[in-house]
């Protein structure tokens, strides 16, 4: 197990068997401000992840033992909806799309540019603290507080994952606006590539599965995107 280096932006957890992987997002993230608590294996990361309570995981989809989707299963099921963001060696849609069904963030495919993985962190952790000045939003049952980062149905809270949140707000801001994929990822995701469309596609059916009955308020437009309407 390695060392945890504190800092005053917070822990983040990094789980990857590849040693020079690791030390480099270490690096790096050191580097902006982070502390890092490094782990190289499934069971240590979770127990790591549990024990500390970073403000962001970066999990290895290939892990010995648990690998880093039932990492976050297991921590979504625990009700710990710390941001993950997810590494993968292969370019494949399936391993991003199960990652990010668990409820995952996030992803990146090796190789990867640190520094991108690092903007992408301080991308999530932004989104994850909320501007505290917005105004509270309110379509039909669903009504979204930005600077609490509630959402609740009726009167029910939902339990939604920092993305996931993001989405929805970035919806509910413009009610009957229609946004395209590519829009929806570069405000949301920070970022906009037609080939990371299919992540926006995954986490609006997240966000119906969680709204339940209300899941009616997010429209597809066929061909276009998604837009919210009473």
């Amino acid at each position: 197990m390695s060392a945890v280096t504190d800092a005053p932006k917070g822990l983040v957890l990094v789980v990857e068997d590849e040693r020079p992987i690791a030390d480099l997002v270490r690096l790096y993230l050191s580097r902006e401000g982070f502390g890092v608590q490094v782990e190289h294996d499934g069971a240590a990361g979770l127990a790591a992840a549990r024990r500390l309570r970073p403000v962001a995981c970066i999990l290895d989809i290939a892990l010995p033992g648990l690998d880093g989707t039932e990492i976050c299963r297991r921590l979504r099921a625990d009700g710990d909806w710390t941001p993950v963001i997810f590494l993968t060696a292969r370019d494949d849609e399936v391993d991003r799309i199960l990652g990010l069904e668990l409820g995952g963030d996030d992803y990146v495919t090796k190789p990867f540019s640190p520094r991108e993985l690092v903007t992408r962190v301080k991308a999530l952790l932004r989104r994850a603290a909320g501007p505290p000045a917005e105004q509270v939003r309110t379509l039909g049952p669903v009504t979204l507080d930005p600077g609490r980062r509630i959402v609740t149905v009726g009167s029910t809270p939902l339990m939604l994952t920092a993305t996931e949140f993001d989405l929805l707000a970035h919806l509910l801001g413009r009610p009957g606006r229609v946004f395209t994929r590519e829009e929806l990822l570069a405000a949301v995701w920070g970022y906009a590539s037609h080939a990371g469309t299919r992540t926006v596609d995954v986490h609006v059916a997240q966000v119906r599965a969680k709204l339940g009955d209300a899941a009616s308020l997010i429209r597809t437009v066929r061909g276009v995107g998604y837009s919210a309407d009473a």
